[in-house]
């Protein structure tokens, strides 16, 4: 596979706008250990396209990478860049790729809650 099965985006929903330079974790679930595959940060429009590291997901059919997955995001650098207190200083998201859809893992963010959902 030569796309990005799993792509993501952050928007600061307390200003409207993307959150840029975020650092963000790739790991997938291998029996009961999870492991990292990949690190970003986000765009200036808040986005990963590609992570740094792609070899887990080049050459590979989409099928072989069928599991458990989750995305942790490092929030408190930058709550520090907005001078805003905040409550969370990760968040972390968990979820299957168990289909060939692309997997859009958006996160909604303010300082003192979050949420996501599958974006395509």
């Amino acid at each position: 596979m030569n796309q990005n099965p799993i792509t993501t985006h952050i928007l600061d929903t307390s200003q409207g706008k993307p959150a840029a330079n975020v650092q963000i974790k790739l790991f997938v679930l291998q029996g009961k250990e999870w492991v990292t595959l990949s690190s970003a940060l986000t765009n200036q429009d808040g986005r990963i396209n590609d992570w740094q590291d792609n070899s887990w997901y080049q050459d590979a059919a989409i099928e072989d990478l069928f599991g458990t997955y989750k995305i942790l995001f490092e929030l408190d650098p930058y709550w520090e860049t907005q001078s805003a207190p905040a409550f969370y200083p990760s968040a972390e998201i968990t979820f299957r790729l168990q289909d060939e859809r692309h997997h859009h893992i958006p996160l909604l963010l303010n300082a003192f809650g979050y949420s996501t959902y599958r974006g395509s």
